[in-house]
């Protein structure tokens, strides 16, 4: 209402707008009670206890029931992951309960993936999903730039997919793409690297005083683990679409990788945007502080106990310290266009 208003005030007369100011409060008032009645509709409803539920479903058995035993198999399951599943669950509630904040607050909320290749980004962004509206969750995940795109500033491809009011916006992979493998594959030459490492700190900084909130996680997997991770995408027919032609150079060119990331942390890593590190040699230990660092960071009505938001800082780094440890592997002063 207030957009066409704004559009078309110069269309109406005096007595219009009057007339269409007063519609406008209506609807407001309208609004105003249909949220009450759905708060007093849930606050009456008692909810399923999900965790619970997990429970039950893997409650320990000896053997089958008689009637059960043409239809059904035994199965044992590690007690580990199924306190991973019942922890991952309680913190995709939460992310839901987040969600809905968001979406009544008119927040915006962009995070950002990054990490060496098979870190576990795709894996990670795919439980922050599960269980979110899509209509107000989507995920972000962008070709190479076409022959019109390489043409435009680099930041417009992106542009376009930012989140609106009351949206949440997962980038796997981002504007970073520079700041990595370009330069290490010689994707960029030194003046575009050099313009992008100077202007993304001001790009971001526009996008928080728009009101957008970015959460930048950096997934950080250790050659060894990384190497088993593209045997496995070799080798598994399911995952065999993940290895792409740039993989097989992540191995050989790990030193140049490290030297990017360090000087990415040291010149993009800001006050109102920092790098979070996720060491993501453990997946599920990954995905479930990824998620808690997440709900840390805002305030919303019916938030679990803090507690339960515990991050492991073996797990989770600042990039200050991650740029200490980069420091005794690489020689700092060399270039990436050496």
């Amino acid at each position: 209402m207030q957009v066409i208003l704004e559009k078309n005030a110069q269309k109406f007369s005096e007595k219009e707008l009057v007339k269409i100011k007063k519609i406008e409060k209506l609807f407001k008032k309208i609004n105003v009670s249909i949220e009450k009645m759905e708060s007093v509709i849930h606050k009456d409803e008692e909810l399923v206890d999900i965790v619970k539920e997990i429970e039950k479903k893997y409650k320990p058995r000896k053997s089958l029931p008689e009637k059960k035993k043409d239809t059904h198999v035994l199965v044992a399951k590690k007690k580990e992951s199924i306190e991973y599943e019942k922890e991952l669950i309680q913190l995709q509630i939460e992310l839901a309960k987040l969600q809905k904040h968001i979406i009544k607050t008119g927040k915006k909320l962009l995070v950002i993936f990054e990490g060496r290749d098979a870190a576990g980004k795709g894996g990670t962004i795919k439980r922050f999903m599960e269980h979110l509206n899509p209509r107000n969750a989507r995920v972000v995940a962008l070709q190479k730039p076409t022959d019109i795109e390489r043409g435009q500033w680099y930041f417009e491809r992106y542009v376009r997919h930012l989140p609106n009011e009351g949206e949440m916006v997962f980038f796997d992979r981002s504007w970073y793409n520079r700041a990595g493998v370009e330069p290490v594959m010689g994707f960029v030459g030194q003046k575009d690297y050099e313009r992008f490492m100077q202007n993304v700190p001001t790009f971001e900084k526009f996008l928080v005083d728009s009101k957008t909130v970015i959460v930048k996680f950096y997934f950080s997997v250790s050659k060894e683990e990384q190497a088993a991770r593209f045997e496995e995408r070799r080798t598994n027919p399911l995952k065999q679409f993940k290895l792409s032609p740039i993989d097989q150079y992540s191995q050989k060119l790990w030193d140049r990788y490290s030297l990017a990331e360090y000087k990415n942390f040291t010149r993009t890593s800001s006050k109102h945007a920092p790098w979070t590190i996720i060491y993501s040699d453990d997946k599920k230990k990954a995905r479930l502080n990824a998620l808690k660092y997440l709900l840390s960071k805002f305030n919303y009505p019916d938030k679990i106990e803090s507690d339960i938001l515990k991050i492991n800082e073996d797990i989770v780094d600042t990039a200050e310290n991650y740029t200490k440890k980069l420091k005794k592997e690489i020689d700092e002063k060399k270039s990436l266009f050496e």
